[in-house]
């Protein structure tokens, strides 16, 4: 079992950076691909980002990608999602996920390849 809890959400202009942080405990969190996703009201939940368990493999969604960062220090149990030339359209609630897949290179893209999720954070980006 793994717990994910989100944190570094927050209201931002537009063209301003935030920096989002999961949290992650439990016996496998550190050998686990992690991934970010984000929902905005009204719409499915999408891929943002997602880093393979040793931080040698990214991938992002074509949305984002220049514009933000996934990196993660498997001695703090820490993933990060750093979040530069916010975009309002950026606004959403930015979840955390981990699979229960270990040890594994792919990072992978899609909700149903996660098992444990963390409760979201609200990013919201002001035109």
């Amino acid at each position: 079992q793994v717990q994910l809890v989100e944190s570094g959400g927050g209201l931002v202009q537009a063209g301003g950076s935030l920096r989002l942080s999961c949290a992650a405990s439990g016996r496998t969190a550190r050998s686990s691909t992690m991934g970010w996703f984000r929902q905005a009201p009204g719409q499915e939940r999408e891929f943002v980002a997602a880093i393979s368990w040793t931080g040698g493999r990214t991938s992002y969604a074509d949305s984002v990608k220049g514009r933000f960062t996934i990196s993660r220090d498997n001695a703090k149990n820490t993933v990060y999602l750093q979040m530069n030339s916010l975009k309002a359209e950026d606004t959403a609630v930015y979840y955390c996920a981990a699979s229960a897949a270990v040890f594994t290179t792919t990072p992978f893209t899609t909700p149903l390849q996660y098992e444990y999720w963390g409760q979201g954070t609200q990013v919201t980006v002001s035109s």
